[in-house]
């Protein structure tokens, strides 16, 4: 469910109309509601009754400073993987006593400003990092408290891109190898050992991949309790959000009228499945959410710049481009777009949509139907609240976008358009050049 609708033929968010957003700050303009990310912390914080559960939000989802302090304000911790999402944390005015610290690549220098900032755990991937941490806290005179990422070897059935449970991926220590690996920590004198961690991907649309990882890694969570009494078993994230007929799913009626088996994943499903196999292992249960949280909670609006009628095939071109959402031309991604006035007495348009930039891959969908819209009008790409704004980049010479916030019939600026000046600051010309 998301606060995305038409009001008449007229598209909003919460009670906030698009058009004037755009018209106020341009495009591209990322535009986030409040009322959906706090829906979706809410259903999911309550969907394990009887177990103590911990949202930690994936920053690398959505790392909007508006966001982090909103998700703060509710009680979440953060899932951080750089040195850069830790200070981004801080620069929202939140702590990061109830945040973890994952990645593959920890330098010392992250690890160092981690329990400095006095983190709640660090989630290690390797025996060569244990080490590493078991170092850096030496240094300071202190125990670093860690849990391990154990790879359960599951499938998680998603985008090969964003899998991460299975063997031959990057990520976690073997299971088979697990033991050996939190023997070899208990005997590092600077670590502390707190819990058991584990995620299998990300955009899972269906709860039996988690249920496989979650009954193979249990029993290892039993005997960590009885060797190492760690306190908590983190699940990591993966729920997936809705990208086909996105402003849609934000009704109830959409919702009644699909099949049982077309239903997505809910957290009220999630925690019917898991709850049964993890409330009896009495561990604090962390989760760690990134597109969940924020997913169908933004768009991205577009302004049409062109109406290329070519020999078979039409065009429209947007002002927005594969450097403000990389997700179709890296992923292959689907993003519903919808214009933000709606007007059914138009004819059809099929089109490849596309963007400025000069790159074939720069394009969102082929041969799409929509409304046919005109040069000024503008659109919404649908569920680009995650790996949205966070993934663009400057290509093109083209500046980041700004990112709106909406609360009920307000909005604000939360981070303005980047100007050339901006993004050249850090840019000398050598003196021998001149």
């Amino acid at each position: 469910m998301h606060r995305f609708h038409y009001v008449g033929n007229t598209l909003q968010c919460e009670s906030v109309d698009l058009a004037a957003v755009a018209r106020l700050y341009g495009t591209p303009t990322y535009v986030y509601s409040a009322a959906t990310v706090e829906d979706n912390y809410r259903r999911l914080a309550g969907s394990l009754g009887g177990v103590d559960v911990q949202l930690c939000y994936a920053l690398k989802a959505n790392a909007s400073l508006a966001l982090l302090r909103l998700l703060a304000n509710l009680g979440a911790g953060f899932d951080l993987v750089s040195g850069g999402e830790l200070r981004r944390v801080l620069a929202a005015g939140a702590k990061v006593d109830r945040s973890v610290f994952a990645g593959v690549g920890k330098t010392e220098a992250e690890i160092r400003l981690a329990l400095e900032s006095g983190i709640f755990a660090l989630h290690a991937e390797s025996e060569p990092e244990l080490a590493r941490i078991n170092h850096v806290a030496g240094q300071l005179g202190r125990k670093a408290p860690v849990a391990i990422r154990v790879n359960p070897d599951v499938d998680a059935k998603t985008h090969a891109k964003i899998t991460t449970g299975r063997s031959e991926n990057k990520f976690g220590i073997p299971l088979k190898a697990a033991v050996a690996a939190y023997a070899m920590a208990a005997k590092l004198p600077h670590l502390e050992i707190k819990g058991v961690q584990m995620h299998i991907g990300s955009q899972l649309t269906e709860v039996g991949p988690f249920v496989e990882a979650v009954e193979k890694i249990a029993p290892l969570a039993r005997q960590l309790q009885r060797d190492y009494a760690i306190s908590y078993f983190s699940l990591g994230g993966g729920i997936g959000v809705v990208y086909q007929d996105a402003l849609a799913s934000g009704g109830q009626a959409w919702w009644n009228a699909l099949p049982a088996e077309r239903r997505p994943l809910t957290p009220e499903a999630y925690g019917a499945a898991l709850t049964p196999l993890l409330q009896p292992l009495g561990l604090k249960l962390l989760l760690e959410p990134g597109r969940f949280m924020v997913g169908n909670a933004g768009v991205l609006l577009s302004r049409v710049e062109y109406l290329k009628r070519g020999q078979g095939k039409n065009f429209l071109i947007l002002d927005a481009g594969m450097n403000d959402l990389v997700r179709p031309a890296v992923y292959d991604a689907y993003h519903e777009i919808v214009p933000l006035q709606r007007d059914t007495s138009r004819r059809a348009l099929k089109a490849d949509i596309v963007g400025p930039v000069c790159e074939s891959t720069d394009c969102f969908a082929r041969d799409r139907t929509l409304q046919e819209v005109g040069e000024g009008e503008y659109v919404a790409f649908m569920s680009a609240g995650a790996y949205g704004y966070v993934m663009a980049n400057r290509y093109n010479t083209r500046p980041l976008p700004a990112e709106v916030l909406v609360h009920g019939s307000s909005f604000e600026l939360v981070n303005a358009r980047e100007t050339f000046e901006q993004m050249t600051i850090g840019e000398r010309v050598p003196a021998w050049l001149k």
